[in-house]
């Protein structure tokens, strides 16, 4: 990454804290989930000890399952290892103030263990030992993610204690593009943008969609590790707001039978000099994007798991709606996986497989990945989709999180890529979630065999 000036410089925190106006300093790490973990800190203790020297965290924040229960089969922490510690270390370039909450900072952290080797299998660290592949290339990545959401008039507490049942959506209709319906909550909307802007966020638009309630923020295009750092502050940070307002808002990837909260990932290339490597000179597909795009295609179902991690994720990939079924690519086609965009430097692939329950650093670096793939084997990019891919003769995404665990265990792809220690860490994670949801008796089984059966 090149080097930037970050959101917050160390010299101005400290001008904030003698002042009082900076009380508080949050040293956080994006978890399997894409969640936030970390401590709050005494600012001026943040400064005096934790910025130089970092902390500690128990390693068990990277081996636990959605309700942060303890759970077998992660190499790396364990009853038998102790659960022991990682050492949280400042990434300062991530430094900012965080508006929704008085008198605090935020700076993200990176891992490693006691004697200052990285946790490979930090989704941070993986996506920065793909961004070092790419930099072997003589390549860096930027990327954009969309992320949708729906917003509930509940507490996230009337949520909880309805069992997310009988839930208040803010819109009573489909508000796509409408500019009245963003008015509806507009307060929440307008608060989400101004504050993420003050946290160093460069805001873009808000938009409705099409799920009652459903609505989507987006920020401007970076680079990929800040655009995924800045992707879990956000958020959290909505969330926060959201609390704050006495409303609450998902983004998990299919609330219900209506459409899903998608997350699509835009991703680009950039040589040393700057250049969007991925433009040809005719104004068309370069041979490298069309190596890289070709790399996706064929590592797309192996790293599933990466774009979709969790059980509820597949529930989005039905036909027609928006989200996607085909292995294909196409040109503005939003019935493809894969849809080109953009001309000359905006040029540019979307993946539309990720939901709004995506690990960022995990899809970005499995993008990445997939397209280093294509890159070195040289593989040939088949010809677009030019009509519609959820009737056309495509391979099918993986329609389950067990058949995208299989094909990500085996994928010798992935292992090439990524690791034997990552590839082993993140099928353990679906086998957790596979277990507990396989264990669990559903409302769907209640109401179909309580009386009936």
């Amino acid at each position: 990454m090149a080097d930037r000036t970050p959101p917050l410089a160390v010299e101005e925190l400290r001008l904030l804290v003698e002042s009082g106006e900076i009380d508080t300093v949050v040293l956080a790490f994006p978890d399997m989930q894409g969640r936030l973990q970390g401590k709050r800190f005494a600012a001026a203790f943040f400064l005096e000890e934790v910025m130089e020297h970092g902390t500690e965290g128990c390693n068990y924040l990277l081996a636990v399952d959605t309700d942060m229960n303890t759970v077998d089969g992660f190499a790396m922490s364990s009853w038998e290892r102790g659960y022991g510690d990682f050492a949280m270390h400042a990434d300062l370039t991530t430094l900012r103030r965080v508006p929704w909450n008085d008198g605090t900072a935020m700076v993200i952290a990176d891992l490693a263990w006691e004697d200052g080797s990285p946790v490979v299998a930090a989704p941070r660290q993986v996506l920065r030992r793909q961004l070092q592949r790419l930099a072997e290339h003589g390549l860096t990545a930027h990327a954009g993610t969309e992320l949708e959401f729906i917003v509930f008039k509940d507490t996230y507490e009337q949520a909880w204690n309805r069992n997310y049942r009988d839930l208040t959506p803010a819109n009573q209709y489909n508000v796509d593009y409408s500019v009245l319906g963003t008015g509806r909550i507009e307060p929440l909307l307008r608060r989400i943008r101004n504050e993420m802007a003050a946290a160093g966020l460069t805001v873009e638009s808000a938009k409705g969609e099409c799920n009652p309630g459903q609505h989507e923020i987006v920020f401007r295009y970076d680079e990929a590790l800040v655009t995924c750092d800045q992707h879990a502050v956000y958020k959290t940070g909505a969330k926060e707001i959201a609390a704050q307002e006495g409303v609450a808002l998902t983004f998990m990837a299919k609330f219900n039978e209506r459409e899903g909260n998608s997350c699509h990932i835009h991703l680009s290339l950039q040589d040393t000099d700057g250049r969007n490597v991925m433009a040809g000179e005719d104004g068309g597909m370069s041979p490298m994007m069309r190596h890289f795009l070709a790399g996706q295609l064929a590592a797309l179902r192996e790293f599933s798991l990466l774009y979709a991690p969790n059980i509820n994720s597949y529930k989005r990939f039905q036909p027609g709606s928006f989200a996607p079924t085909a292995v294909a690519w196409g040109h503005d086609n939003r019935t493809c996986s894969l849809r080109v965009v953009g001309h000359g430097r905006a040029m540019r692939f979307e993946n539309r497989l990720p939901g709004g329950d995506v690990n960022p650093h995990l899809a970005v670096a499995g993008l990445i990945a997939a397209g280093l793939h294509g890159i070195e084997q040289k593989l040939e990019l088949p010809e677009p989709c030019e009509g519609n891919a959820y009737t056309a003769a495509y391979d099918h995404v993986p329609t389950t999180l067990r058949e995208a665990a299989e094909l990500w265990e085996r994928s010798e792809v992935a292992k090439a890529a990524f690791g034997e220690e990552v590839v082993a860490h993140y099928r353990n994670m679906a086998r957790v979630e596979l277990d507990a949801f396989d264990a669990a008796v559903t409302d769907w089984e209640l109401r179909r065999s309580f009386e009936r059966l």
